[in-house]
């Protein structure tokens, strides 16, 4: 037998032995060490209220962040003003104002401040005295303190100040020739919109609210019905559509049968179609009575019903040194970069416009200053006339996590320099969506080039329709990543549940599991998503916290896995994501961080090789057959 021929039957005889090393590990001689107790962030909370306190306080948490990160951008955008327009005349102020005041909807006005002669005037935003800023007392005020620091060649900070309904906060900044000064108010809109957002997402309300659809039981081994009256009964409880019916039938129905169909039901529409299954909506029968209907007269191959989905929350300079990069608030607020290891990552590779992450949520905001040239084309299934914008913020926040513009001085880092960002609008202004809507965003993703699909949403019912779906993906070779959930239940959530999808539960910034993540055998690897700072809608940016936000993680290093070796297959790349991961809890694999959290520098190492199968095996492994080969090949 040749060398080469031996190597390869020892190949196959070592995939042999890494399948049973997954059922039986190898055993070193070493006892396995006694596990240390778990804290309250590592185990299921036992009681909702401490539950609900805990999503309370990590609300508080998000929106401090959030109004910390209002701050320190809108600071640093008015630093930038003075020193670019030091030597400008007063068209070339104007025209820069009222540029940033169109692109940044935080900024109410801008107060232009020529030292030399004390003068000031307005050069964008609302008439400070004719709206409800201007009549309010602490915001003049505000704006007096303000001029007189700079006077004195001094920044200002106010608190926050109270104006009608809204808030609002006010910066001064000098410029270093000691010239100029702009005075900058803000509003403070975005905090309650994370409130809000946050509350939706972390399940602390029942949601989606009660409207053209029902709620379903999904109690283990029961149908009774339940009534969702706190964020906490969203674990075992699902949504769908009360008039409608998803159906498959065994032949594929004739025209004339589809208009039987549509007599029968007494629809205004036609039947909604998606490969081989139908989606049918009736104005008088409830989802029972078109199950009956269906199963008698057409004996299809299933039904079930039309589940709603909801939300589980390049201008860069290619520099030598990028474990620092240059954006506003990376390195005060972006902890979860550094936690798993991107940035020395980035230093194997940063990415490669080729290849595309869909993210399948709610949109994105197409014209955010730190997305620019970042996406590729989109598709809106809400409203296929229009481009898929974000009208909820959640899209938004998850593509800044994955390709907001590194090294920019704008904002915040993305976890890839050069990957592109593919929009699917499938949720629509509730941040809800339906088992329609969702696996045609997946078929349409697949069928545009995406390389990596991002699914940072989820319910808990097993869709045969949702899963033809991801099987479809997976079949053209699609990396399929999934947030778990966000209501600390070990029940599985789906599409994350299912086997061709990457399963992604949440930690914090100590490695330890996050108190909302859900969590269960099925769970793969974790990934940071308590008080993850990203992009916003209206240029703004936003601290947000759920597996929504840890799934993206995962996306984006593989992406950057599939940038860095394209030969990979979509289950290569999964491999490697789990088998390259710093071990959390119980050693091993364990229902609450899967394999580990992620890391990205150890997963780009592996996938260093061209597609060579000892780069995907763990490093024990790896060590012991390199060493058999060595003993008979020294």
């Amino acid at each position: 037998m040749s060398r080469h021929s031996w190597i390869k039957a020892a190949l196959g005889v070592a995939a042999t032995l890494l399948i049973v090393s997954v059922l039986l590990p190898w055993n070193d001689g070493k006892q396995k060490q006694p596990q240390s107790p778990q804290t309250l962030s590592d185990r299921p909370t036992d009681r909702q209220g401490t539950e609900m306190e805990m999503k309370q306080t990590l609300l508080s948490e998000d929106i401090n962040a959030t109004k910390k990160l209002l701050r320190q951008d809108a600071q640093g955008h008015l630093h930038a003003m003075v020193a670019a327009l030091s030597s400008s005349n007063d068209g070339g102020i104007t025209a820069y104002g009222e540029q940033m005041k169109k692109s940044h909807g935080q900024l109410h006005a801008l107060i232009w401040v020529d030292r030399h002669n004390g003068r000031s005037r307005q050069i964008a935003g609302s008439a400070l005295d004719r709206d409800a800023a201007g009549k309010a007392q602490s915001v003049r005020l505000g704006i007096q303190a303000a001029k007189e620091a700079v006077k004195h060649g001094r920044s200002y900070e106010s608190p926050s100040l109270q104006a009608g309904k809204d808030r609002y906060f006010i910066l001064a900044e000098p410029s270093a020739d000691g010239k100029h000064a702009v005075i900058g108010l803000f509003n403070e809109h975005i905090l309650r919109a994370v409130e809000e957002h946050q509350r939706r997402n972390l399940r602390m309300i029942p949601y989606p609210r009660e409207g053209r659809f029902r709620v379903e039981s999904v109690y283990p081994n029961t149908m009774r019905d339940i009534t969702v009256k706190t964020g906490h009964d969203n674990e075992n409880a699902s949504h769908f559509y009360e008039n409608e019916i998803v159906v498959r039938f065994r032949n594929k129905p004739e025209k004339e049968q589809l208009l039987q169909i549509r007599r029968d039901l007494g629809s205004k529409e036609e039947g909604r179609m998606l490969g081989d299954t139908y989606i049918f909506h009736s104005e008088s029968m409830s989802f029972r009575e078109l199950k009956q209907y269906f199963v008698k007269r057409w004996n299809p191959l299933y039904t079930e019903p039309h589940y709603m989905y909801m939300t589980n929350d390049n201008t860069a300079k290619d520099t030598k040194d990028v474990s620092m990069p240059n954006d506003i608030l990376f390195s005060q607020y972006q902890w979860n970069l550094p936690a798993v290891e991107v940035n020395r990552g980035w230093n194997l590779s940063r990415g490669n416009k080729n290849v595309t992450v869909a993210v399948i949520d709610t949109g994105a905001d197409l014209e955010h200053p730190d997305l620019k040239g970042q996406f590729v084309k989109g598709y809106n299934l809400i409203d296929p006339a229009k481009a898929p914008y974000d009208d909820v913020g959640h899209g938004t926040h998850v593509a800044g996590i994955i390709s907001a513009l590194v090294n920019n001085n704008e904002g915040v880092a993305g976890m890839t320099w050069y990957n592109k960002v593919m929009p699917v609008k499938v949720l629509d202004q509730s941040g809800s969506g339906t088992t329609y809507s969702v696996a045609q965003g997946i078929i349409w993703a697949a069928d545009h080039g995406a390389k990596v699909i991002n699914l940072s949403l989820g319910n808990y019912v097993d869709s045969q329709f949702l899963h033809e779906a991801i099987k479809y993906a997976y079949n053209k070779d699609v990396v399929l990543i999934s947030a778990a959930g966000n209501d600390n239940t070990e029940r599985p959530g789906y599409p994350a549940a299912y086997p061709e999808v990457l399963a992604v539960a949440a930690t914090d910034s100590s490695m330890k599991r996050a108190t909302y993540s859900n969590y269960g055998d099925y769970v793969d690897v974790s990934a940071p998503g308590t008080n993850i700072a990203s992009t916003y809608p209206g240029s703004q940016y936003a601290a947000l916290s759920g597996t929504s936000m840890a799934s993206p993680h995962v996306s984006a290093v593989a992406a950057l896995i599939r940038s860095q070796n394209p030969e990979l297959q979509n289950t290569e790349v999964m491999d490697i994501l789990r088998n390259n991961v710093v071990d959390l809890g119980e050693a091993g694999h364990d229902k609450y961080f899967g394999y580990g959290q992620i890391d990205a520098y150890k997963a780009l190492s592996a996938a260093q090789g061209e597609g060579a199968p000892l780069q995907l095996w763990p490093q024990h492994l790896r060590s012991r057959f390199e060493s058999i080969l060595h003993r008979f090949n020294p």
